[in-house]
């Protein structure tokens, strides 16, 4: 899988000058900078989610698989029963991309610690904030900026 690949070949712990870019992550005023631990911890819980996230796409695409499968039987099926089988499917369907997107957002935001940009909001270039990243690793747009976001 491609997202696999990107994870391995940008692993932080591969990374022999990862101390030095560390004390490059942007803080808030009050902050304490990063230290290695704190990055080798968010990068722990980005590749374990992102190993969790890969397990269940694998399955939610082998039942989505099923399902359009077996969306051809039961030609004897009343109006009913179809409108179940389709909303069963586009549930299914759903999950399947919801999972794609956060699978999306863990790998970049894995990919943005050995890139230097780790803890940086997208939108405005300034600090995301040390306790959002590590209540939310995936963050990529700091507070004002996501509630900006979000008002539109």
């Amino acid at each position: 899988m491609a997202i696999h690949d990107a994870i391995s070949t940008t692993a932080v712990s591969d990374l022999p000058d990862l101390a030095k870019s560390v004390r490059s992550f942007p803080v808030r005023a009050g902050e304490k900078p990063w230290t290695l631990r704190e990055v080798r911890e968010v990068e722990a819980l980005l590749t374990g989610e992102v190993a969790r996230l890969q397990a269940e796409l694998f399955t939610a695409d082998a039942e989505l698989s099923d399902l359009l499968r077996n969306s051809g039987d039961g030609s004897g099926d009343d109006q009913a029963d179809s409108g179940s089988s389709a909303l069963e499917r586009e549930q299914e369907l759903t999950l399947v991309n919801n999972t794609r997107d956060l699978l999306l957002q863990a790998t970049r935001a894995l990919a943005r610690i050995p890139a230097g940009t780790f803890g940086t909001c997208d939108s405005c270039g300034k600090a995301i904030g040390k306790a959002r990243v590590q209540a939310f690793p995936r963050a990529i747009l700091c507070v004002a900026c996501k509630q900006r976001e979000e008002r539109r």
